[in-house]
């Protein structure tokens, strides 16, 4: 064998086949979630999140801002995903609360805040400023999220109680009150009031023109306590407490 032979010795094609031991016949739908809603307003933008700990800002990520409304339910939510890894950096409704605030000695970005965003799965109460690259795109996101805030200021504001429905029952003609569950009571059948109810109720002090006794202040093991003593002011101080003790509004007692 020659010195040339032995620096460069040939190579040959290797034909060994390997088969996979698992084959992926199936194939995964992933869901997104995004599936029953229509994209509304779409723009490259990139997101930042204000830090209370440290009083600054920090960048959320770069992307695609979307509006999307519900075809069913016409809610109207703001989807931001990260470029490449297209992770989810802001999800939350717009409600009619929230307020675009230009950012300061910018033109082409916003800051409002968020009761909750739920982009990191729990939700939470986040300040959010977004920057587009000019501020003709940050005045067409405005437009559109103003009109999303007047979507969602009917659908998002029914959280008050539904009016109680009307009972299919009869009423009985000669009914004159109802039980506390709302059942007609006939004339006749009410039930009687109780006995203790007035005996329960504690004393009203009715003005005239005499103070209420007075108390005398003791110290218990540490402790003030009030006790009331039989002594009985003059009249003359008597109506001078009760003037004090009347509203500014009320005209002063007579003697």
């Amino acid at each position: 064998m020659s010195a040339e032979d032995s620096t460069n010795p040939q190579t040959e094609d290797s034909t060994a086949t390997f088969e996979p031991v698992v084959r992926l016949s199936e194939t995964v739908d992933v869901k997104t979630h995004e599936e029953d809603e229509e994209a509304l307003f779409k723009m490259r933008a990139k997101l930042f999140r204000f830090v209370a700990e440290s009083s600054e800002w920090k960048e959320r990520g770069t992307g695609d801002v979307r509006l999307l409304q519900h075809k069913e339910s016409k809610k109207v939510r703001l989807v931001m995903r990260r470029d490449k890894t297209l992770k989810v950096c802001a999800n939350h409704y717009i409600t009619p609360e929230m307020a675009l605030s230009p950012n300061i000695g910018s033109d082409r970005s916003w800051v409002y805040n968020v009761a909750a965003d739920v982009s990191d799965g729990e939700p939470t109460a986040e300040t959010l400023a977004i920057r587009f690259a000019n501020s003709e795109n940050a005045n067409l996101f405005r437009e559109a999220f103003i009109k999303a805030q007047d979507t969602n200021k009917s659908l998002l504001s029914g959280n008050a109680a539904p009016a109680p429905a009307a009972s299919d029952a009869p009423v009985a003609a000669d009914a004159t009150t109802t039980t506390s569950t709302g059942a007609p009571v006939e004339k006749g059948k009410e039930a009687a009031p109780a006995a203790d109810a007035a005996e329960d109720a504690p004393p009203a002090y009715k003005d005239e023109g005499v103070a209420p006794p007075p108390e005398k202040t003791e110290v218990v093991q540490g402790e003030e306590v009030k006790e009331p003593t039989a002594e009985r002011p003059v009249e003359e101080d008597a109506h001078a407490a009760t003037k004090e003790s009347a509203p500014a509004s009320a005209p002063a007692p007579t003697a």
